[in-house]
C-alpha cells in the first residue's frame, strides 16, 4: 500500500501530539498517512525535493528554499494549504516608552535586537524593512541577534523573547517582534504593559504552508488536501488539536505573501538563487 508521507519540524514537544492526532483522524478517513519529524528545516526541504517525503509543513523561509531548489531541477511545487492564522501578519519594531527614538532615522548608531539568524518574522523581515527605509544593518545600526533554536526558522520564539527582555533591560535600543508575540510577551510580563512604544511595522506577509511537489500519488495528494480543508473547528475531537496548531481552519495555499521575504533572503544572502545555504554563521 502506498502511504502519503509528510514531514514536520519538531520545534516543540506538542508537534508529536498534533500530528499523532491528525494522523489518527486522516487514517480513519481512509487516507494512508504517516509523518516524519525533523530536527531542522534544511533537511526537511532537501528530503521533500529528493522525493523522500510527499509534503512538508514548511516555514516561510523553508518554502523559499524549496521553491528555489525545485526550480533548479524543473520540479513542480506549490503551497497546498496554510492555516487561517498564517495570513496577513506583520512584525513590529518597538522601543521603550521612555526612549528618545522618535523616527526610523533615529536608529542610526543604535542597537537593534532580533531573534535567531533564521527567523523570518524577528530577523530577516524587519531588517529588510529597515533596508527599504535606507538603514543598512551592520552599517547604520548594530544588530544584536539572539540565536535560540537555530534551524527552526523562528518557530522557537526563545530568541525573539530574549530580544524583548534585552530591550526592557536597557541593553538594546529597539527590538523586532511578531505583532502577535508583542501581545503574548505583554501577557507574559516579558514586556510589562505600557513599557514599549511602536516605532514601525513591516508590510503584511504570510507565514507557514504545506509544500508539495509532483512526487506524490495524485489521488492521495488530492485526498490529503480535501481532508485538511474539511477539518472543522466545530468538531470537539479536532478542536484541541487545531488549538495546539494555532488555527481555526485550513485555507488554500497562496504565495503572494512571500515577496518581502524573498527580497530579504536575497539581500541578506541567506540562500543563493538556486536554494543553496549561503548565510554566514548559519549552522542548523
Amino acid at each position: 500500500m502506498t502511504v502519503f508521507t509528510m514531514g514536520a519540524v519538531a520545534y516543540d514537544p506538542k508537534v508529536v501530539t498534533i500530528w499523532d492526532g491528525f494522523r489518527a483522524w486522516l487514517t480513519a478517513a481512509g487516507l494512508p498517512f504517516d509523518y516524519v519529524l525533523y530536527s531542522h528545516y534544511e533537511r526537511q526541504v532537501e528530503d521533500l525535493i529528493d522525493g523522500r517525503i510527499n509534503a512538508a509543513w514548511n516555514s516561510p523561509l523553508a518554502w523559499i528554499r524549496a521553491r528555489r531548489l525545485a526550480e533548479t531541477r524543473g520540479l513542480p511545487i506549490r503551497a497546498l494549504v496554510m492555516r487561517d492564522t498564517d495570513r496577513n501578519l506583520a512584525t513590529a519594531v518597538v522601543v521603550r516608552v521612555d526612549s528618545d527614538i522618535a523616527s526610523l532615522d533615529n536608529l542610526r548608531g543604535r542597537t537593534v535586537a532580533t531573534g535567531a539568524i533564521d527567523s523570518p518574522q524577528a530577523t530577516l523581515l524587519p531588517l529588510e524593512h529597515l533596508r527599504r527605509y535606507g538603514l543598512q544593518p551592520g552599517t547604520d545600526f548594530t544588530v544584536r541577534r539572539f540565536d535560540v533554536g537555530v534551524g527552526l526558522h523562528g518557530d522557537h520564539v526563545g530568541g525573539e523573547r530574549d530580544a524583548a527582555r534585552a530591550l526592557i533591560a536597557g541593553e538594546v535600543d529597539a527590538a523586532c517582534v511578531l505583532d502577535g508575540n508583542h501581545l503574548l510577551f505583554t501577557k507574559e510580563g516579558v514586556l510589562p504593559a505600557g513599557s514599549t512604544r511602536l516605532l514601525t511595522t513591516t508590510d503584511l506577509y504570510d507565514h507557514c504552508n504545506m509544500t508539495v511537489t509532483g512526487t506524490a500519488d495524485p489521488s492521495l495528494l488530492a485526498r490529503f488536501e480535501e481532508l485538511l480543508l474539511s477539518m472543522s473547528y466545530a468538531d470537539p475531537a479536532m478542536r484541541p488539536l487545531l488549538d495546539l496548531e494555532g488555527l481555526t481552519s485550513w485555507e488554500p495555499g497562496r504565495t503572494n505573501g512571500y515577496n518581502l521575504l524573498e527580497s530579504a533572503v536575497t539581500a541578506s544572502g541567506f540562500y543563493d538563487g538556486t536554494g543553496r545555504v549561503t548565510a554566514d554563521e548559519y549552522r542548523p
